[in-house]
């Protein structure tokens, strides 16, 4: 296990912690800015995951995503299973965080800045109606692009081009984008320096096409059960969680 000091700001903690061999950051969402600005400034492409635990399960099968994730400079667990998971085999304590709020922390540290985002993913008037929200709720922070998601393989040299050219300083991926979240990893050195995270959905509920789940049942972990009323399959879920248990099982007893 090691504990970081972001450089420039020795007094902010962000530990990394390895759960099944998969890296993990513990860190306070009021400290998101102070950690945000060395990244930042220290140039480069920086890749921030919001790690699930089917993330974990595919960082220990796929070597793709399995690099991506151990590149990443902020591995953020989303999960109540990976929380208890650390405290488990670890012993700590592990705060996680909605990616909603999560990326409204975010945006608020770009915004005090001044700095500036592209969005990419999406449906075009999904993706519209998110910027147009975004726009008001954070007047300061500069939209330098949108793309919408679903685009053509022959379009993605320009695209990148422009991603290039308006350099912002978080790209915004969302669904729609071939490969998803492996989309970031593949193009990461056609990509140009800044701040990169897969959002997922994120665009519909910016677009108030669709809600977060409430603190209440994100807190309880019960989050999912409005997941399953919408896609019935998340039902089959629980296996992955049933193999989940299993190996920090197995990790405790041979550790």
């Amino acid at each position: 296990m090691d504990t970081e000091h972001p450089e420039g700001e020795p007094g902010v903690i962000r530990e990394r912690v390895s759960l099944l061999k998969v890296p993990l950051d513990i860190l306070e969402l009021e400290h998101l800015p102070d950690i945000i600005r060395p990244l930042l400034d220290s140039g480069g492409g920086k890749n921030i995951v919001l790690l699930s635990l089917a993330d974990l399960l595919r960082a220990r099968s796929n070597k793709e995503y399995r690099a991506y994730v151990l590149s990443a400079s902020l591995v953020i667990p989303i999960a109540k299973s990976l929380v208890g998971g650390i405290r488990f085999v670890i012993g700590k304590q592990v705060s996680r965080y909605m990616p909603f709020h999560f990326v409204v922390k975010l945006l608020t540290s770009l915004e005090e800045r001044e700095l500036s985002l592209y969005l990419l993913g999406g449906k075009l008037q999904t993706l519209k109606k998110a910027e147009k929200n975004i726009r008001q709720t954070f007047p300061r922070l500069r939209i330098v692009g949108r793309y919408a998601g679903s685009f053509k393989k022959a379009s993605e040299k320009n695209l990148l081009k422009a991603i290039s050219k308006a350099s912002p300083s978080l790209l915004l991926v969302g669904k729609g984008v071939a490969g998803g979240e492996h989309w970031i990893a593949r193009h990461d050195t056609e990509l140009p320096p800044g701040l990169r995270l897969w959002c997922s959905d994120l665009y519909e509920i910016f677009a108030e096409q669709r809600k977060h789940p409430s603190q209440y049942s994100f807190d309880h972990g019960l989050e999912w059960i409005g997941f399953c009323l919408h896609k019935p399959f998340w039902v089959f879920k629980v296996f992955p969680y049933l193999y989940y248990k299993i190996l920090l099982l197995m990790h405790r007893w041979v550790s």
